[in-house]
């Protein structure tokens, strides 16, 4: 987790975060994991309250004066806050972890003060290429590269699941924060080399940590999906070697799409306006 943490800001150029803050009062970041990131915003923001949640309570305990980590599910239907209370709401590298993570956004919505901030930072894991160098997919499985299949098993696997959990998320994060009611939302898009197949020194170097980051991680991420697919453990590591070969494979020039979506609460006289206007734009779509 903290690897990917210096590797994405590498990518943005050092920076943390892209929503538009100053002063903020409260910060929530919803799944800290190692909590590298509130960690790291104490130093940027001293006189904000930050807040870290996640199932596993595997934070450090030293931690800045500001900080403060909770076991807490944001799944769950009320949130330990009141409503407006954060100026800031921020997650990262959800994909996979929820049902619906739309359902959290209305939650972040509710709690989120008029203005205040939505970001959100996700990696498409789908595998991607320009330049034709990547096999085509094989619908029924047994694709050439088998990157293709292990990602098409990790879309089946996550609809099977109960309840169903949402395994490509990225792409869909900016539609999703309109439909909930935010405003000025802002969608960056970067490409992570899948392995050091880039010319670029600096694009290599962070394709040597990209590949680093799937290969350690594969296994993890593939256990359980594939395992309510009916596969058996060894089934499961006999494809993954395929899977690792086709990550590392220097002659297909494949990368990763990685989302940042920053959204705005609208301010109250913006909001009775959006109410005013969705009348109309119903009464459009309907005819």
């Amino acid at each position: 987790m903290d690897m990917q943490h210096h590797l994405l800001k590498t990518i943005h150029g050092g920076r943390i975060f892209f929503a538009p803050i100053d002063d903020p009062a409260r910060i929530l970041d919803i799944g800290t994991g190692s909590g590298i990131w509130p960690i790291e915003m104490a130093s940027i923001f001293p006189g904000a309250h930050i807040t870290g949640t996640d199932l596993s309570p595997v934070q450090p305990t030293e931690v800045p004066e500001n900080v403060h980590f909770l076991v807490d599910d944001a799944t769950e239907r009320d949130w330990l806050w009141n409503p407006n209370h954060f100026d800031l709401i921020h997650t990262a590298m959800m994909t996979g972890s929820l049902p619906s993570f739309k359902d959290v956004m209305r939650k972040a919505f509710i709690h989120l003060k008029p203005g205040g901030y939505i970001e959100c930072h996700e990696v498409d894991p789908k595998p991607l290429c320009d330049d034709g160098t990547m096999p085509p997919e094989n619908p029924e499985g047994h694709s050439e590269y088998a990157f293709h299949d292990w990602f098409d098993y990790n879309e089946r696997s996550s609809r099977l699941s109960d309840p169903p959990r949402q395994f490509r998320i990225a792409h869909r994060l900016a539609r999703w924060m309109r439909e909930t009611g935010f405003v000025d939302v802002q969608e960056r898009i970067d490409k992570i080399p899948l392995n050091p197949w880039p010319a670029d020194p600096e694009q290599r170097k962070i394709g040597t940590w990209w590949e680093a980051n799937w290969l350690d991680a594969l296994s993890a991420w593939s256990y359980k999906p594939f395992l309510a697919l009916g596969w058996s453990k060894p089934e499961i590591e006999v494809f993954l070697v395929d899977v690792r070969r086709s990550i590392q494979n220097t002659n297909v020039h494949g990368y990763n799409n990685f989302y940042v979506v920053t959204g705005r609460k609208p301010l109250p006289e913006e909001r009775q306006q959006q109410q005013q206007q969705q009348p109309q734009q119903q009464q459009q779509q309907r005819s």
